[in-house]
């Protein structure tokens, strides 16, 4: 295979969709669709914000929740992210309920984080929320059973840029740390 150097693209999309859920503090609920999610550590997570009236309600509140998109919910949470919560009112285009942190859960949502904010760090004029989730809630037909989210059933949207466009997920290829022991055993096969 021949690689082509196209520049200095920044080529990690698609990256996972999700709506965040804020309040503000008058407790009003606040939708966003936002595509710079990313994990920190293993306890931590960051959001990337700028300039928006969710990054004000998470600053303000220490809280937020993230809604993980499925095909169901695509069109309203793209709608969330082109109109701006300073201007319009999103507080009733998803059926939501409170979660055990207060923030908004929302129904059509396969997997939910209620997340506390740990951190704030700016970066080229982002604010980058370092969150601790809290509470995880997962749509009881998408439990595997050994009690954890079942992938291949919530199938998460993705994000892509720049061709600004959505992608369903779903197929499992393979089993982690299993296909890796397997390669090893041909390697050692071969080597003998």
């Amino acid at each position: 295979m021949k690689q082509k150097n196209i520049g200095s693209v920044f080529a990690l999309y698609p990256s996972l969709a999700a709506v965040l859920g804020t309040k503000d503090e008058t407790g009003k609920v606040n939708f966003m669709l936002v595509a710079h999610i990313g994990i920190v550590s293993h306890k931590l997570l960051s959001i990337s914000l700028h300039n928006t009236k969710t990054l004000e309600n998470i600053q303000n509140t220490k809280k937020v929740s993230i809604n993980l998109i499925n095909e169901k919910m695509l069109e309203r949470a793209d709608y969330c992210g082109t109109v701006s919560g300073k201007k319009t009112d999103k507080s009733g285009i998803f059926e939501w309920h409170e979660g055990e942190d207060g923030m908004p859960v929302i129904n059509d949502s396969d997997l939910v984080m209620e997340c506390h904010m740990e951190d704030d760090i700016v970066i080229d004029g982002f604010n980058n929320i370092i969150c601790k989730v809290e509470n995880t809630y997962v749509n009881e037909l998408m439990v595997d059973g050994k009690g954890k989210p079942d992938w291949s059933k919530i199938k998460p949207v993705l994000f892509e840029m720049p061709s600004y466009k959505y992608i369903a997920t779903g197929d499992v290829l393979g089993d982690c740390v299993r296909m890796g022991k397997a390669y090893a055993g041909k390697l050692k096969t071969e080597n003998e």
